[in-house]
């Protein structure tokens, strides 16, 4: 697709996200061992250079737990672990990643999660107060370095575990989040801003407006698009599988799965419903862009949908708005990931991502 290669990753649905029809969830589809480390072992197959590993409380399995295991079942993908900060001790989530990431062979990146841990509820201010402090601890006990902080909470003076990552450093973070409070800790921490499906111009604006809080802080971003896909040999056979997919879903069904996230009233999801209520009444915000998926998700609602050259163009429209990382998912996820990585894949010019860190001011 272009000179510069941009990172493709694949979705491993450990939070029972998984389905032939939205709403209607099937046993073997579950979140469980079998069924998530296969997901994860196709993508591996098929060539994807990362595989986002989600975390949710309620819902599906431990992400952390997961990627040690599914660490020595895979050869050559980067396993995206999320992570729930505020959920563990700092530096024995620090001491587990390392451990991970030896388990990986270096292939462990991570990625931040701000929302409100079970039982407890933080505004956004102290939220992400929180989330940029255990950014920093992180970066320096990954690093191999005394962490010295005290700050609002994290007060530790503490040596980094003799536990360490492959290369003496930290993973890279890739992090998402719409609100200023967010913003402002991507711009300054983060390696990666992730942002959810949206028109081509919406994410150019998103990328350019991260640019310049980056800057400020004299620092540069790579931007990533966490999005669905759904690829066919031609256009109306990817639309009838979208309308397939949403052909068994009533109202009270997509909203009883909407509340169940923890993130379900955030600013990202907002938008997510603001994106579906512009779209036409067959569902697309705009070409190859269809929203029905957002009818029973609460966080990336949309999908591209068309047939590969389509597919292929929509990814290339928004890497020329500055996307350098792409994190795709479908329905059902092996099924799908198959069919991306046959008709789509092949054809884009992509590698893992190594970002370098360059710390805020």
């Amino acid at each position: 697709m272009t000179s510069q290669p941009v990172e493709v990753a694949w979705f491993g649905a450990l939070c029972d996200d998984d389905y032939e029809f939205l709403g209607v969830p099937e046993p073997h589809r579950a979140s469980s061992w079998p069924h998530c480390s296969d997901i994860v072992r196709t993508a591996d197959r098929n060539g994807f250079d990362n595989v986002l590993l989600p975390s949710g409380y309620d819902l599906g399995i431990d992400s952390t737990a997961f990627a040690a295991a599914i660490a020595t079942h895979t050869e050559n993908i980067h396993l995206l672990l999320a992570v729930r900060i505020g959920e563990m001790w700092l530096p024995q989530l620090a001491r587990q990643l390392a451990s991970i990431d030896q388990f990986a062979d270096g292939r462990l990146t991570i990625n931040i999660i701000s929302s409100d841990i079970p039982g407890e509820t933080l505004a956004s201010g102290p939220r992400y107060q929180r989330t940029r402090e255990w950014m920093r601890g992180l970066r320096s006990l990954l690093a191999g370095e005394q962490l010295e902080m005290h700050g609002d909470f994290v007060d530790l003076s503490v040596t980094p575990p003799r536990a360490a990552t492959v290369n003496g450093t930290c993973p890279p973070l890739y992090f998402g989040g719409f609100s200023e409070d967010a913003k402002d800790v991507a711009a300054a921490e983060a390696d990666v801003f992730l942002t959810w499906p949206d028109t081509v111009a919406a994410v150019a604006a998103t990328v350019r407006e991260m640019q310049d809080r980056a800057a400020g802080y004299d620092r540069k971003l790579v931007y990533g698009l966490r999005t669905h896909v759904i690829v066919r040999e031609t256009e109306q056979e990817a639309r009838t599988a979208a309308e397939q997919l949403i052909s068994r879903l009533d109202a009270d069904t997509g909203a009883a799965i909407r509340s169940k996230s923890l993130d379900s009233a955030s600013v990202g999801v907002q938008r997510q419903a603001a994106l579906r209520d512009s779209a036409t009444d067959d569902g697309y915000a705009e070409e190859n862009l269809w929203t029905g998926i957002g009818r029973a998700r609460s966080g990336a609602g949309a999908a591209i949908v068309g047939d590969p050259d389509q597919v292929l163009a929509k990814l290339k429209a928004y890497e020329d708005a500055g996307v350098g990382a792409f994190i795709l998912s479908g329905y059902p996820h092996r099924e799908e990931c198959d069919l991306f990585a046959n008709y789509v894949l092949p054809r884009m010019n992509h590698a893992p991502l190594k970002p370098r860190w360059t710390p805020s001011r």
